[in-house]
């Protein structure tokens, strides 16, 4: 399971160290897509199998299926690890997300958001002021 919030710096050339704790789980293989609000998401390969498969699922005549299909499939990227357990940004990807010179990588159980800082520190601050909303929409799925 992922969880927190974890601030690193990309350098010069488009690498960001992932954080310690998650590397062991996403050096087997993992993907990196876009994702949603903004940010990038990072799959381990087995849960990316089971989303590819779930899209694949999904009604193909439906134009908002294949956009979003389109949208994360073309977006996607396998992630390799250096040595000193950094991962390379895809431009496109750096271009989508907005991401500067500092992210935040989110926990997100399932999965890993990777987010510019400042648009993180934007997001959160919005979500945090509709908590007691979210939680009255969230009590009609047993929350």
């Amino acid at each position: 399971m992922f969880v927190g919030e974890y601030l690193h710096s990309v350098d010069s050339k488009g690498r960001v160290a992932l954080p310690a704790r998650f590397r062991e789980e996403l050096q087997a293989g993992s993907i990196i897509t876009r994702g949603n609000d903004g940010c990038l998401t990072i799959f381990k390969s087995d849960e990316w199998d089971e989303l590819v498969e779930k899209l694949s699922n999904l009604p193909q005549s439906k134009a908002e299926v294949r956009s979003y299909t389109r949208l994360v499939l073309s977006g996607a990227a396998e992630i390799k690890l250096d040595r000193q357990g950094r991962i390379n940004l895809p431009n496109y990807l750096v271009n989508f997300a907005g991401i500067g010179k500092k992210v935040v990588f989110v926990g997100v159980n399932n999965r890993l958001e990777l987010w510019d800082e400042k648009k993180w520190i934007e997001y959160k601050e919005q979500m945090e002021m509709q908590t007691s909303e979210m939680l009255e929409q969230l009590g009609e799925f047993g929350l």
